[in-house]
């Protein structure tokens, strides 16, 4: 008996307008053939994907399924209402709680009866298997379409501008150098790459010469930063292939392919890190369009931004030497210095209490002086359990080390190349094989000797400047001070009267 203060709902969905995909209009013709004549209204959501319920014209359904104003929901195909096998089920028990009849017309089924309610269970299986398929394919498209040099889009490079290309017969874009926009470009790694310059002191040298983004807004640390690091500048070569090899990227394209053209670095298909330095798991692919930074001004720059400790030492505060290690144990955010009236002068705050509001604070008046004193005091117990230092990642800064990493990679490649053509090769070809690999075996150990000691003049070296800064704390200067700091710890972090010290050693 069909109750008369109901009506059935048709309800029709359309994610995209296409020509292949059925319309929200048709939809609804086949949903209203199965109202025989009853009662209905109209739910129409165009332009919303399946994948969840957040649907302006679905939520109205639902309201009016809670008044009771509902009987049946009938929908064109099941996919149309939900392909989230959970969303689903969720929904199946809010029709049950209502009464609530769901048919779907293409598919011949309702769950008035049993059977009806396990076909459907059935089919939404496979309507969330096919959304989980269609993903996969996208993602894979994507990846597959970055490693043959496809510009993926994103925020246009500065420095360039667009223009369209077709790549194996497929309409894409390429860049192409904007000449005022690079010329500051080439400006900003100039001053970089020369010992003078940190990230700060660029920001108040375009400032300070009333250069602006041809967009009209400032420079910043962080902008300038970015485009350092991006070698969708760079002039690449040999040494730029090894030098991402080295550093552990997945190179698409063959050592010999890198002859000036710029570089994409795309996140790979599986992400072990978030840091921007780490290149473990990303992807360089040559780009179709010409770098404009020339290789070694661009590597210099890249080492130098690896150097982290060192770039952004020259921008501490100088009201405390423990400034940028000390964190807040309750929100992670930095502790920055504050003066008061009292006799102690200098004390710690929380910056996410005073600027985002969202921590309750350390819970206890931290005073710079007592903490300097109790870091300084952990500094020499510290040092007393260690004759050498280990840990610590100078070696790994050292520019000269990393050159040295580099040319170790080229060093390889040479050989697995020659390796490679023992194969095919005659008498004569052989002795200049197992010469040249001899030579190139001989260079390897050389460089890695060098390395070696590099490492072990750099450790020394710190070991014995650390110990004459400590013995001598009073005279020491502000910045060695920050220095031993820096070679010590990682950070400090305190929480009511808890004060945990990570180390380096």
């Amino acid at each position: 008996m069909y109750d008369c203060n109901k009506y059935d709902a048709l309800y029709g969905r359309q994610s995209l307008d296409k020509k292949d995909s059925i319309s929200i209009e048709s939809q609804l013709a086949t949903c209203e053939y199965e109202t025989h004549g009853q009662p209905f209204k109209k739910y129409q959501d165009k332009g919303y994907s399946g994948k969840n319920l957040n649907r302006p014209d679905f939520e109205r359904l639902m309201k009016d399924i809670e008044q009771g104003l509902i009987k049946r929901v009938i929908v064109y195909r099941l996919d149309r209402i939900s392909r989230s096998i959970l969303d689903f089920a969720n929904l199946m028990q809010f029709f049950e709680k209502y009464h609530v009849e769901f048919v779907s017309t293409t598919e011949k089924f309702d769950t008035s009866t049993p059977v009806g309610r396990a076909m459907l269970n059935i089919c939404i299986v496979f309507a969330q298997l096919e959304r989980e398929t269609i993903q996969e394919r996208v993602t894979d498209a994507y990846h597959s379409r970055s490693k043959k040099g496809f510009y993926m889009g994103g925020r246009l490079p500065y420095g360039y501008k667009r223009e369209p290309i077709a790549i194996d017969g497929i309409k894409t874009s390429k860049l192409v150098i904007n000449e005022e926009e690079s010329k500051q470009i080439e400006l900003i790694y100039s001053l970089y790459a020369s010992d003078n310059y940190s990230l700060g002191d660029i920001v108040k040298y375009l400032k300070k010469e009333n250069i602006e983004k041809l967009t009209g807004k400032a420079w910043c640390t962080s902008r300038i930063s970015e485009i350092l690091r991006n070698p969708i500048y760079v002039e690449s070569d040999l040494s730029i292939y090894n030098f991402f090899k080295s550093q552990g990227a997945d190179i698409v394209n063959l050592p010999s392919d890198f002859v000036g053209n710029g570089c994409y670095l795309y996140q790979g298909t599986v992400s072990t890190s978030k840091k921007q330095s780490d290149l473990k798991d990303k992807v360089i692919v040559l780009a179709p369009h010409q770098g404009f930074i020339n290789a070694d001004t661009w590597l210099k720059c890249r080492l130098k931004c690896l150097n982290n400790r060192q770039s952004t030492k020259t921008c501490k505060p100088k009201n405390s030497w423990i400034t940028g290690k000390v964190k807040c144990g309750n929100c992670g955010y930095a502790l920055v210095i504050r003066k008061s009236n009292t006799k102690w002068g200098r004390y710690f705050t929380c910056s996410g209490k005073e600027h985002y509001k969202n921590c309750q604070g350390l819970g206890t008046t931290v005073y710079a002086d007592v903490l300097e004193e109790y870091i300084f005091n952990a500094i020499k117990k510290k040092l007393a359990e260690f004759k050498t230092l280990s840990g610590h990642e100078q070696n790994r800064i050292s520019p000269e080390f990393q050159k040295n990493e580099i040319e170790l990679a080229k060093i390889n490649n040479e050989i697995s190349d020659l390796i490679n053509k023992v194969a095919g090769a005659n008498a004569i070809l052989m002795e200049y094989i197992n010469d040249k690999i001899e030579e190139l075996h001989n260079k390897q150990r050389e460089i890695q000797q060098k390395n070696i000691l590099i490492s072990q003049s750099i450790e020394m070296n710190n070991l014995n400047l650390i110990y004459n800064h400590v013995e001598s704390w009073d005279k020491a200067t502000f910045e060695d001070k920050q220095s031993v700091v820096d070679i010590l710890i990682k950070v400090i972090r305190i929480k009511g009267n808890e004060i945990i010290i990570d180390w380096n050693i």
